[in-house]
């Protein structure tokens, strides 16, 4: 969207209401990422793949080029602890920091870059309550998929974030012991 491209345009009234961006849409974006990211030390998608469709194509795309993820990770959190999040969200437009309205200064401003950092304008009760209700019918079925064919951490994300980070890195890491491996892909749902 910053960068004006006819897919971010696209995409810029689907997130204005707080969908999600569709199939058609995401898969393209996606596919080009990968096409350019095959080689490395691994990486991981945040909020990708959000719907079966996209978990198909995430797989197919991997295994046409001889990769396959890793694992995907869902961070579960209760409800009101989502919406109480959103309802405390706030983003610097100058460098892109994202927070809690308990971390700015006492002027408001980004703790990185001291720059006026304000709520999304996207974030408001009325958007989350309808990305949440998207989230249930289309990833839902994602989660699923994974965990049926054993890919799934399942990561409880109501601590601090360093804590439920050092988790996922110790889930990772247990996880490619028992290959023998280190991980390369993983992708968050």
């Amino acid at each position: 969207m910053e960068e004006g491209t006819p897919l971010g345009l696209a995409a810029k009234p689907i997130l204005a209401r707080g969908g999600y961006i569709p199939d058609e849409l995401m898969c393209p974006i996606i596919g080009a990422w990968l096409e350019k990211h095959q080689e490395g030390p691994g990486w991981v998608l945040d909020g990708f793949p959000r719907s079966l469709p996209q978990a198909e194509f995430l797989d197919l795309t991997l295994s046409n080029n001889g990769l396959a993820l890793d694992a995907a990770i869902a961070l579960e959190v209760p409800f009101e602890e989502l919406l109480e999040r959103i309802q405390n969200r706030v983003e610097c437009p100058e460098c892109r920091w994202s927070g809690q309205k308990n971390q700015l200064s006492s002027e408001g401003a980004c703790p990185t870059c001291s720059h006026p950092a304000a709520a999304r304008a996207d974030d408001d009760e009325a958007n989350f309550r309808n990305r949440h209700s998207e989230f249930t019918q289309l990833t839902i079925p994602v989660i699923d998929h994974y965990r049926d064919t054993g890919r799934l951490l399942s990561i409880p994300a109501t601590a601090p974030k360093d804590e439920v980070a050092d988790l996922i890195l110790s889930e990772l890491g247990t996880r490619s012991g028992e290959r023998g491996d280190e991980p390369k892909s993983s992708c968050g749902v």
